[in-house]
């Protein structure tokens, strides 16, 4: 201990020299002084003992000297006595309420002077230092809901996303040029919260939709900025009204179901053209099951007759449009269909899920067969779907529909279809398929119950969300844009007729489930991993749709489809 002492003592001056840097000053007392008097010892400086003094043993204590400078009031040179409190806490502080040291660090100037939401100012010529255009008033925002319906020929989808054009894409932009978007959020629909009730797929129309965001409604010198707004888009996209929702509203998750619409030429039930690839492997499956006796499409009234043995797709085409479905394959649609409704383990219906994913269960409450119509020289049928939610190219339900029913494939395989088994199930055509409205009845129940209390000059009065107010619009809409469109795009292109030959040529393994006892063979199950031997391709084209040109040259795309793989996040964003 003693010789601790002594290094201590010789070791003083160059410890002084360093603490007085810091404006610290090292002070001791003489214990034996202060053990003989109750007033505080006399202070001195460490340097002043010398070398092996003989004095007795010393303690030091160390104190802070004030800085002589007065700090500015966001600057901290050091610690304070005690830990700040909310209304003197000043940059970021550690859980007891210290400052967080920044030394060694560089100084933050990325956002100095910015408002979060504004768009950067040297990027539109104004640099620090030159005197800027006095900004534009801030506008409030409220919560609103759009009440929409549109054409989706020519869009990639409802979703909005970069460098192609989509249904939010330009409502978003038409919203800025009429001010209902400041130019402040102008370049990032997230910053006014946009979300949609239920997305859909490129060339998908829909009757009604929602999205929901923060909108200026209130825009100086316009009086119906729902009709301002309307006038910013193009004919075939519309806003039908906007509503007040509560602050917390979510399109998505306030939405309680959705209905959706499926039309499609009743001569897709005709049965394979005999000798095509997908009846050569249909009959071969088929002879392998014992006491089975398989679909003779040759035997059926349209393949039976003599100019259907030497006829072109143009010519099967033309005698297709004139084809009229029985009563009979009407009520075996029907029943067929009764197979979708309750919950069940769609992942066969969509893509990018396992079979143990709980999101695969969804429930259908009602789906109904319209009586078929003809429009021009085609047959038209129509199906409803009434769901909770859809996923992901849910559309192949319709395909399953269909391709069982003109087989003669069992009611059951769409049982077989929500197992564990994974198979190959084709989309139909973009074209046949529309939003009819999102439903929001839990939603407008809250509302009506609160608005009771409350007079619709209230600040806290909410209206209902309610499609049928412009359903005198909406139907007329519907007629011009989306259902002429859809027959035009037909007539003239055969979309339909086109996709069921690309079904007809294939002569894999991936399609052995339309058979004749409705079982999922091995042969047809895709295992993980595992490279299949003439796989099923898609294309494009029946994804991709546009309004005819002028000189009336199809402009679909004909080129194979690569399915991209999507994370669950992006799956459940893109799925209504």
């Amino acid at each position: 201990m003693w010789r601790l002492f002594q290094y201590t003592i010789h070791r003083a001056p160059l410890l002084s020299k360093t603490l007085r840097r810091r404006n610290i000053h090292v002070m001791y007392y003489d214990l034996q002084d202060s053990e003989q008097s109750h007033s505080p010892p006399a202070k001195r400086p460490i340097t002043e003992v010398q070398a092996g003094s003989s004095e007795s043993f010393k303690r030091a204590r160390i104190e802070h000297e004030e800085p002589e400078k007065t700090l500015d009031a966001t600057e901290h040179e050091g610690p304070s006595d005690t830990p700040a409190t909310d209304s003197t806490k000043q940059g970021k502080r550690d859980a007891a309420g210290w400052a967080k040291s920044r030394r060694g660090k560089a100084k933050d100037t990325k956002n100095k002077g910015r408002r979060r939401g504004t768009r950067d100012q040297d990027k539109d010529g104004e640099k620090e230092g030159e005197e800027q255009s006095p900004r534009a008033p801030r506008l409030p925002k409220k919560q609103s809901a759009l009440l929409i319906g549109f054409c989706g020929t020519g869009c990639n989808g409802m979703q909005i996303q970069p460098d192609v054009r989509t249904i939010e894409g330009v409502l978003f932009d038409a919203l800025v040029r009429a001010g209902a978007v400041s130019s402040d959020n102008a370049d990032d629909p997230v910053k006014v919260n946009l979300g949609r009730a239920a997305r859909t797929d490129a060339g998908v129309h829909a009757a009604g939709n929602l999205v929901s965001m923060k909108l200026i409604t209130a825009i100086p010198g316009v009086t119906d900025w729902v009709a301002r707004v309307n006038e910013e888009l193009p004919q075939e996209i519309r806003v039908w009204g906007s509503v007040r929702v509560q602050n917390s509203f979510n399109a998505r998750m306030s939405c309680d179901s959705r209905k959706y619409t499926y039309f499609f030429p009743s001569y897709l039930l005709i049965p394979p053209k005999p000798g095509s690839g997908f009846q050569r492997a249909y009959e071969k499956h088929a002879q392998s099951m014992q006491g089975i006796v398989p679909l003779d499409s040759s035997a059926h009234s349209f393949w039976s007759a003599p100019e259907s043995h030497s006829s072109t797709p143009m010519d099967d085409l033309l005698r297709k449009r004139s084809w009229r479905i029985s009563s009979d394959q009407v009520e075996l649609i029907r029943r067929t269909a009764n197979k979708f409704e309750g919950t069940h383990n769609f992942h066969n219906f969509t893509v990018g899920r396992e079979f143990g994913d709980r999101s695969n269960q969804r429930h259908m409450w009602k789906i109904e067969i319209s009586d078929p119509a003809v429009y021009g020289d085609t047959e038209w049928i129509s199906v409803l779907f009434h769901g909770q939610s859809f996923m992901l190219h849910q559309r192949k339900m319709m395909s399953a529909l269909v391709l069982s029913c003109r087989t003669s494939t069992p009611s059951q395989v769409i049982d077989e279809l929500y197992g564990p088994r994974i198979v190959m199930i084709p989309k139909m055509p973009a074209l046949g398929l529309l939003l009819e409205y999102p439903i929001f009845d839990s939603y407008n129940k809250k509302v009506t119950s609160i608005n009771e209390k409350l007079e619709p000059s209230h600040p806290d009065y909410r209206p209902k969300i309610d499609f049928e107010k412009y359903r005198e619009s909406i139907d007329a809409f519907k007629q011009t844009f989306i259902y002429d469109n859809m027959r035009c795009i037909e007539d003239r292109d055969g979309v339909f007729d086109a996709w069921m030959r690309s079904i007809d040529s294939y002569g894999g393994d991936d399609l052995l489930y339309l058979n004749p006892k409705g079982i999922i063979p091995a042969a047809a199950v895709i295992k993980k991993g595992e490279k299949r031997e003439n796989p099923f391709k898609e294309k494009r084209k029946f994804d991709l749709t546009s309004f005819p040109d002028k000189q009336g040259t199809p402009t679909i795309e004909d080129d194979e489809e690569t399915e991209s793989k999507l994370n669950k996040s992006r799956l459940e964003d893109m799925e209504g």
